[in-house]
């Protein structure tokens, strides 16, 4: 299997949309994969067209996690600490598609239309929203392969669910089915298998129809929120706020807001 067929990209409305294409294996994420959907997202990042990023799986599963058959892996000896830069440079190279997700000026959608595991998680809690198939579950998973996690599991899982709630997740490792995700907030909406795909793309759609400009800053400023002091946030929420009012959008919507005043609607 070539790493073209692995996943799926394309542009439709507005929408990137990036589909992970192995469902013979669970979508389980090979290591030939990773510098493509890096660059598939890294292409989409910066393209005017795109308004906003969907993420999902072919088949029954969303993501199984790193393909452990086919995993990265060192056949170089570790050091008395277990220690193994190469490797571990190779783990960070492949974990920035999370990054990319996360930091993205675009708003990301993951759309689950199965389990996500592992890393498979990892890629579902980097993206800004997610809506769940009532068949989706969000499992932890290193746990049962004696390893701590990666991807940034344990940063999203803390930023989302606290520490003790993310600690205990990572270590009981139980699969949170997706009512139980929605009430924790793992997840954004639930709905039913059959409407998951017309729901998520017409969600991303009216996302990507505008205003991007603003749904941009919009992002920025709750990234900013969880980094930088009240003070600073609010320098630059004002600076992409008198951004925006010179955007055509802007201008659209104010003439949109006047027309329906003076119309009484």
């Amino acid at each position: 299997m070539t790493v073209e067929s692995m996943i799926h990209a394309e542009i439709s409305d507005g929408v990137g949309i990036l589909k992970l294409n192995r469902p013979e294996r669970r979508n389980a994420l090979h290591p030939d994969m990773y510098d493509a959907i890096a660059e598939v997202l890294e292409r989409y990042a910066v393209d005017p067209a795109v308004g906003c990023v969907m993420v999902t799986g072919a088949g029954s599963a969303f993501c199984a996690g790193g393909d452990v058959r086919a995993g990265i892996g060192s056949t170089r000896p570790a050091d008395e600490r277990g220690a193994d830069p190469e490797l571990a440079a190779e783990l960070l190279h492949a974990a920035r598609i999370v990054r990319l997700l996360h930091e993205m000026p675009q708003v990301t959608i993951a759309a689950l239309g199965g389990p996500a595991v592992g890393a498979g998680m990892s890629l579902a809690l980097a993206t800004d929203l997610r809506i769940a198939a009532q068949s989706a579950s969000l499992i932890p998973g290193w746990g049962k392969l004696a390893l701590p996690g990666d991807f940034g599991g344990a940063w999203f899982l803390t930023r989302l669910v606290g520490p003790s709630r993310a600690i205990e997740m990572l270590i009981d490792g139980t699969p949170i089915d997706a009512d139980t995700a929605l009430g924790l907030g793992l997840v954004n909406r639930v709905v039913a298998d059959a409407d998951l795909c017309a729901v998520a793309l017409t969600w991303a759609r009216s996302i990507a129809a505008g205003p991007v400009t603003a749904w941009k800053g919009a992002k920025a400023n709750v990234l900013e929120a969880t980094t930088l002091p009240l003070d600073k946030a609010l320098v630059r929420e004002c600076e992409r706020m008198v951004g925006s009012r010179h955007t055509d959008e802007h201008k659209r919507a104010v003439r949109a807001w006047l027309d329906a005043a003076r119309s009484g609607t």
